[in-house]
């Protein structure tokens, strides 16, 4: 077993790791130290003794061990303090087994943690996204346009909430799951978004993140079969069957008009078509059934040509009566231009960027330039592609980017 292996277990399964070590140790800081020290530990020991059949498992126990070490250490110094010494007592029994179903559904019990109505509302979903799913400070900030010490302010009082309310790391009752659903919800879609399309860094994808995020709502649709549950897992599985399609052999991207459609997974479009109809027949469907009714209508098509544009706007119509977003609108207003021609879709977007909104979105000024460009509109193409290229995080949106404003000088 090489360093890479082991740090390739780290980036996959850490997360998972944390989340049963802090149900079990109660205490965030502690569980994020003791995940640590247990992967130490792993790189200390498997290079020469391998890895053990189940090496999550192997961590978690690695990790209480270390926790108990420590608080052994610190129940002697402080003299044996009531709540350190039940505190141990707790750990030490929940030792005594690891079962691998408990594992897999810790992480589910930490967003509904992270989630519980005594937090407030702006800092759940960043908690669980620092927390549940490993992602950076700064990529939580850069996603809610924050800066990073506010972030971390606000994940600090997350944590001290749960620990000062003794908020219980637990699956709700049935009958509480539709108070935190909206939340929850938004967690999975955030972590899916992130998987599709990383914010930054060399890869397009994180697939790691968007098949747990694909995992958790198979999980919550068990869990409560909702129709927007039921909704949100079938857009996340008609992105996902697309995935191979997104980027040639150098992973730069392939715009969705130009993949080669033979190469979508025929078995995720199926699935989550079958789910669209499903949440559509309750009819109390939102958002995500709606935004995935728009992508089965992608999948439907055999190719570009056949789109049927004119059903994708008349989606976009009914989602913006739920969702007026100005992100949805930029979406909208693709659909537009691709159904009555550039200079409408154009126009939409113009009037969405004079109203101060999505200037910092480089995905509005990469459409704009793509219109323009379409248009014949050479120079102002270049600069909005420039603009957008100012405002991308990402190496493979940058070369795409970058190839566009080359290609029109």
């Amino acid at each position: 077993m090489h360093r890479e292996d082991i740090e390739a277990i780290y980036r996959n399964d850490s997360r998972k790791v944390f989340a049963t070590l802090v149900r079990r140790l109660k205490d965030f800081h502690l569980a994020e130290e003791a995940m640590h020290e247990a992967f130490t530990a792993a790189m200390q020991k498997w290079p020469s003794e391998g890895v053990p059949e189940h090496p999550v498992a192997w961590l978690i126990s690695a990790g209480n061990f270390k926790a108990i070490d420590k608080l052994r250490r610190r129940a002697k110094r402080d003299s044996l303090q009531p709540e350190l010494a039940r505190r141990l007592a707790e750990i030490e029994s929940a030792n005594q087994s690891t079962n691998a179903d408990e594992i897999e559904d810790d992480r589910l019990r930490l967003i509904f943690t992270c989630c519980h109505p005594a937090i407030d509302y702006k800092i759940q979903v960043p908690l669980t996204l620092r927390e549940v799913c490993g992602l950076t400070t700064e990529e939580i900030a850069r996603a809610f346009l924050v800066t990073p010490s506010t972030m971390a302010q606000r994940i600090v009082r997350g944590k001290a909430k749960i620990r000062d309310a003794g908020i219980p790391f637990v699956i709700p009752s049935s009958k509480d799951l539709p108070s935190r659903l909206e939340s929850v919800l938004t967690v999975i879609y955030l972590v899916f978004n992130e998987g599709y399309s990383a914010s930054s860094g060399t890869e397009l994808t994180r697939v790691d993140l968007s098949d747990e995020a694909i995992r958790l709502a198979r999980l919550l649709s068990e869990l409560l079969p909702d129709p927007e549950v039921i909704g949100l897992l079938a857009l996340m599985l008609l992105h996902e069957s697309r995935r191979e399609a997104r980027t040639d052999r150098d992973g730069d991207i392939i715009l969705l008009e130009d993949q080669d459609r033979t190469r979508w997974n025929q078995a995720l479009i199926s699935e989550g078509q079958s789910l669209v109809r499903r949440a559509l027949r309750t009819r109390r469907f939102g958002v995500y059934s709606i935004q995935a009714a728009i992508s089965a209508t992608h999948a439907a098509a055999s190719h570009a040509g056949e789109t049927d544009w004119g059903q994708i706007v008349a989606l976009y119509d009914v989602l913006r009566m739920a969702d007026s977003s100005p992100v949805i609108q930029l979406n909208r207003a693709v659909a537009i231009a691709m159904r009555d021609g550039s200079l409408a879709g154009l126009e939409i977007i113009d009037s969405i960027l004079k109203r101060g909104e999505l200037q910092e979105y480089y995905l509005a000024h990469s459409a704009r330039g793509e219109l323009l460009r379409r248009l014949g509109q050479q120079d102002e193409a270049i600069a909005a592609f420039e603009k957008a290229f100012s405002l991308a995080k990402q190496e493979p949106e940058l070369r795409f980017l970058r190839n566009k404003i080359d290609s029109l000088r």
